[in-house]
């Protein structure tokens, strides 16, 4: 697992030079941020293995700027990186907001040595891999590997919020396959897990980037469209319906069915119903989409 790619986030100069020439010796490649708000910019591009942070820090403590950090993981669905506080104190005081924050361990700064350090990488590095693939497993569906719908719905709700606070909406599009039954009627269960892992590969090429996809029932699909107006859903989910009825979808065993979704859209804060959220109204457009003949994408409130 070494060397790493490690995001030294230190305020002070001499500290943080002390602190790279430290990890360049045992060949990790350091980036270094001054503040927790530069590295939160950073984080993004450079994708580090682990984040050795600062606590004390001028613009964004180390506390805020791991709280952004697990938010951008949570947007975009990576794994979990490992990060190491660097305090000028310790006790239970600082093991417990640590562990809130979401670091993996601290280290004090007076009474870092090499080896220490290097084992604290070890360490965090190894738990950062065994709660990456039990975060995974949380929130993503075995069989087709998209998110699940607990994840779903978490996201569903962080959006809301966010929408609630920056007036930013995004679309909801609800897709169901047409028929789906007679697939696993005739063909067999195997048949039919092949075909939602096809489909699933499918909508995940037919989306934007940061665009969240999930699983959210036996041949139910659900796609956050983040910051989408109607116009920009809308468009979305016509190219999802185009990608699955062009071209016939594997079921193995050299088997390839002609298959179509039915799908739903809706946009929030604007199509929020008085009795739910946006959900509903993607739902019931849905519904519309597959009373009015299947193969087809409905708009909510549309006329």
């Amino acid at each position: 697992a070494f060397p790493m790619k490690i995001l030294l986030v230190e305020d002070t100069r001499a500290m943080a030079a002390l602190m790279s020439a430290r990890l360049s010796a045992f060949g990790h490649e350091v980036s270094i941020a001054q503040d927790g708000q530069i590295a939160v910019q950073m984080f993004g591009d450079l994708a580090p293995d682990l984040v050795l942070m600062d606590i004390e820090m001028p613009v964004m403590n180390g506390f805020e700027a791991t709280n952004r950090i697990r938010a951008i993981e949570a947007q975009q669905t990576w794994a979990w990186t490992p990060i190491i506080f660097l305090t000028a104190e310790s006790g239970e005081k600082v093991d417990i907001q640590a562990m809130n924050a979401g670091a993996l361990d601290y280290l004090v700064k007076g009474e870092i040595n090499g080896r220490m350090l290097e084992r604290s990488l070890r360490y965090a590095l190894k738990l950062g891999e065994t709660l990456g693939e039990l975060r995974r497993l949380a929130t993503r569906d075995q069989l087709t590997g998209l998110l699940n719908r607990r994840e779903f719905e978490r996201l569903l709700h962080d959006g809301m919020d966010t929408a609630g606070r920056t007036g930013r909406s995004f679309g909801l599009i609800l897709a169901d396959i047409d028929h789906f039954k007679r697939v696993n009627d005739q063909h067999g269960h195997p048949a039919g897990d092949a075909v939602l892992r096809e489909i699933s590969n499918r909508l995940l090429a037919a989306v934007r980037n940061g665009d969240e996809v999930a699983r959210i029932g036996g041949e139910e699909f659900a796609i956050i469209a983040q910051g989408a107006d109607r116009e920009t859903a809308s468009e979305i989910a016509q190219r999802i319906a185009a990608a699955i009825r062009g071209t016939p979808v594997p079921a193995g065993d050299g088997l390839a069915l002609p298959m179509s979704l039915s799908l739903g859209v809706a946009v929030f804060p604007e199509d929020r119903l008085p009795t739910g959220d946006v959900v509903a109204a993607a739902d019931k457009a849905l519904y519309q989409a597959k009373d009015s003949g299947r193969d087809r994408v409905v708009v909510f409130g549309a006329a």
